[in-house]
């Protein structure tokens, strides 16, 4: 008479069961052993096989992401460079703005000298 073992926590048959009665394993049960020993061993190179899977799945994860990281530095370095440019070009621009208006500040004196020489003036009498 055999007795039903405990089964395994991840779902595989239990070991089989030995005779109890002669205190050795029945007939098929080696048979058994060397099956459930092979379904074990396919079971764990299963297993690696998905966790490289996983493995490779977190690489060409990490890949992608490293190929958007470089982009957007690129795009950071581009950026950089015209707003360099832009503010060049702000500058120059102010600065152009500064010397027209100081042009025509002068001018304005000028001119404001020019009709205070030209307005009539009482002569003198002598």
């Amino acid at each position: 008479m055999s007795v039903p073992g405990p089964s395994s926590p991840d779902g595989a048959l239990p070991r089989p069961p030995y005779c109890l009665e002669a205190g050795e394993p029945t007939p098929g049960t080696q048979n058994q052993v060397v099956l459930l020993d092979t379904l074990e061993q396919e079971i764990s190179k299963f297993k690696e096989c998905h966790s490289m899977l996983d493995i490779n799945a977190l690489f060409a994860e990490a890949k992608h992401y490293h190929a958007k990281l470089v982009n957007i530095r690129k795009e950071m370095l581009m950026l950089h460079e015209k707003t360099s440019k832009l503010k060049k070009r702000a500058l120059k621009l102010q600065q152009k703005r500064q010397k027209e208006e100081l042009e025509r500040e002068q001018q304005r004196e000028k001119e404001f000298e020019r009709e205070k020489q030209l307005t009539a003036r009482p002569a003198k009498r002598t």
